[in-house]
């Protein structure tokens, strides 16, 4: 077939820019919040961390990190076919999550200004991180003669509104899932530098470090709110908060399992490592993690995983759109169901039922 009469890999606002990947329950969310609520808190109990904090947040110790180097100035051809769409497709989940982190620290660091000032400095500086990482990824989406119109994604994508409380679980979890995936795939290229298919994985070991830091000032910002952490509902809200990122995570993953086997990954080992690790980590601040170790945890994920597979299938064949949703419509109820017997398995208490700081 004559190439010009290929179908192109990914349909085009304009020449060079992606449409926006669907939205979807798996794909990565925009966030906002009560913003008067959040100025109203007082985290006095815990100010000299959160100092200690903002302190390393000016230090800005990756403000020389982010510089694309002579490696990256070849042509990427070699990268081609399947391989090429999902990397492209991991660029941009990775930059539009790094982007939804910007948006909403630039307007808590604008809103809580005048109103608790420390708060709002480390907003906007994590607001100044994540703008890094996003311009980054974005860049690397320009070697495969792609970008995101970040302006566009910021009209364009629904906002999800969560009370801060939700929000300090959400962002924290995102942030210290975010340094385990990062620092899993940077020790493995490692350790098989023959693996890595593209220099941007190189910068993943101080890339991780902004994460965990911005990790720490929610563990820090929830521990200053002890009442956010030591009833019967910050145990529910938690085991809420852990299945859901890691199944979602779980599930996206498995679906492009060919790119992590491109740089020489499992995908179900690399995310039962790092949900083992992130549920560990995050045991330090929450009342309760997920039995994860537990077999069924994993066999309901690939009940869904399957389920999944099947909604696509549907999804993608040429029956009517009723007939569709008939379909479908045992489909989400199985999972729906394997993600209640998931929340309703015995979690585990942990050492830090937060009735003051440690």
């Amino acid at each position: 077939m004559v190439d010009s009469l290929k179908k192109p890999a990914f349909e085009e606002m304009r020449p060079g820019v992606k449409v926006p990947s669907k939205e979807t329950i798996l794909t990565p969310r925009f966030y906002t919040t009560d913003f008067d609520e959040m100025a109203k808190m007082d985290i006095s109990v815990n100010e000299d961390e959160l100092l200690a904090i903002l302190e390393e947040f000016r230090a800005d110790y990756n403000r020389h990190h982010f510089v694309r180097d002579e490696e990256f100035a070849q042509s990427w051809e070699h990268i081609d076919g399947e391989t090429r769409r999902l990397f492209v497709e991991f660029l941009e989940r990775s930059c539009t999550a790094e982007f939804s982190g910007f948006l909403l620290y630039k307007e808590l660091g604008r809103r809580l200004k005048d109103k608790s000032p420390v708060l709002a400095e480390c907003f906007n500086l994590m607001s100044r991180d994540e703008a890094r990482h996003a311009g980054f990824l974005n860049k690397a989406m320009s070697d495969f003669n792609l970008s995101l119109d970040l302006g566009f994604l910021t009209k364009s994508r629904k906002y999800t509104f969560f009370k801060p409380k939700f929000i300090f679980y959400a962002t924290y979890l995102s942030e210290k899932i975010g340094y385990w995936r990062y620092i899993t795939i940077y020790r493995h290229l490692e350790a098989h530098p023959e693996d890595r298919i593209y220099p941007i994985f190189r910068f993943f070991e101080n890339w991780c470090q902004d994460e965990n830091r911005h990790g720490d000032f929610f563990d820090a910002i929830m521990r200053a709110k002890p009442e956010f952490l030591n009833d019967w509902q910050a145990k529910l809200w938690s085991r809420f908060f852990l299945l859901s990122v890691f199944a979602t995570m779980y599930l996206n993953d498995i679906q492009r399992a060919d790119f992590y086997a491109s740089i020489g990954l499992n995908a179900r080992d690399y995310d039962k490592y790092v949900i083992e690790k992130t549920n560990e980590t995050s045991g330090r601040v929450f009342p309760v993690i997920l039995d994860v170790e537990d077999p069924q945890f994993y066999e309901r994920l690939e009940v869904c995983v399957k389920n999944n597979e099947k909604l696509t299938a549907i999804a993608n064949s040429n029956q009517p759109g009723f007939v569709k949703s008939l379909q479908k419509l045992p489909l989400y109820l199985s999972n729906g169901w394997q993600f209640l017997k998931l929340y309703l398995m015995k979690p585990i208490e942990t050492a830090s039922m937060q009735s003051s700081v440690r």
